[in-house]
């Protein structure tokens, strides 16, 4: 989990090792997932993996990362067909300097914004903000 040098302990990691009072949504051997504590849109869920992987510059282009990635993805997707079926989805990741938690995490957003200027957080700047998920696959793609 949290390494050595971490100043703190990562939050993320607590709520995937059952030390939180978070109420999680899914739970396997590799992800869980739960509510954003402060929802951009009308349903947002985040999905993490259990293992402390602290943003998307540390996945590589390998079977394991693109697999774990993926499997975040199904996870998202079954939550919010099943909690806003008649929504439209956005699924992706903050890229550094602009991810609020270095622990690796998938927004899984059932739109609409709420409110409607939350887009801007989602918005991918080149290199830089916001990635969808397809798009991650594709560059770690083995």
């Amino acid at each position: 989990m949290a390494g050595a040098s971490s100043p703190s302990p990562c939050i993320f990691c607590a709520i995937a090792g059952d030390s939180s009072s978070t109420k999680l949504l899914h739970t396997d051997d590799r992800v869980v997932a739960f509510q954003d504590i402060r929802p951009a849109a009308f349903r947002h869920y985040l999905v993490i993996p259990v293992k402390h992987i602290a943003t998307v510059n540390d996945l590589r282009r390998s079977e394991e990362d693109h697999s774990l990635v993926n499997h975040m993805l199904q996870v998202g997707r079954t939550l919010l067909q099943r909690d806003a079926p008649d929504a439209k989805y956005r699924f992706g990741f903050h890229r550094p300097p602009f991810n609020s938690v270095n622990h690796l995490h998938l927004h899984c957003l059932a739109l609409p914004f709420i409110p409607k200027w939350k887009h801007m957080k989602y918005v991918s700047l080149g290199p830089l903000g916001f990635i969808e998920a397809e798009r991650l696959l594709e560059k770690i793609k083995p």
